[in-house]
């Protein structure tokens, strides 16, 4: 009869550690950022309305995220942060679906993303809609990467990083 050596009776399967995962989470939410500070600060492309919208999504991923850490060892509790945080990643998902539609002219963005209407303004009206108009417009991209704005990667980002934070809090955990 074979006999069972110790060493090999603990082994975790190969693959991620479900606890590593509101790390990677929080750590591609905070790359996302970074890279819109990257093009906004670096290469001096002002964001829009829908660009601010974007990081406070990713700023509330990072927060449900840092929170998911702190569960990151009681399963339970960690499916269900990880599973707000794939919430919040959709909600990201859609604000990018939102800004792909606008810029695309499938439909008209908020009055912050192409200014208020000056039809019926006096000239001083007229005079403080301009001086408080946005720095940049939703509907015309700042750049193009392959014909693809910004927030068209953004839209395959946050699906990527959604499908892997609901991937992980479906996992199932044996103890």
């Amino acid at each position: 009869m074979a006999r069972a050596h110790p060493s090999f009776k603990h082994r975790r399967p190969a693959g991620i550690d479900l606890r590593d995962v509101p790390w990677i989470v929080t750590a591609l939410s905070f790359a996302a950022l970074c890279v819109a500070w990257l093009v906004q600060f670096g290469f001096g492309y002002a964001p829009c309305e829908l660009c601010y919208w974007t990081r406070y999504g990713y700023w509330g991923v990072i927060v449900l995220g840092l929170i998911s850490m702190w569960f990151s060892r009681r399963p339970k509790a960690r499916k269900f942060w990880l599973t707000l945080t794939g919430i919040a990643l959709l909600v990201v998902l859609g604000i990018s679906v939102f800004q792909v539609g606008v810029e695309q002219g499938w439909w008209h963005g908020t009055e912050a993303c192409t200014g208020v209407s000056t039809v019926g303004m006096t000239a001083e009206q007229m005079l403080d809609a301009i001086n408080n108009a946005p720095v940049s417009r939703c509907d015309q991209p700042a750049f193009l990467i392959l014909g693809i704005s910004m927030a068209g990667y953004n839209i395959l980002y946050a699906v990527l990083l959604a499908w892997f934070a609901f991937w992980a809090a479906s996992r199932r955990t044996h103890r």
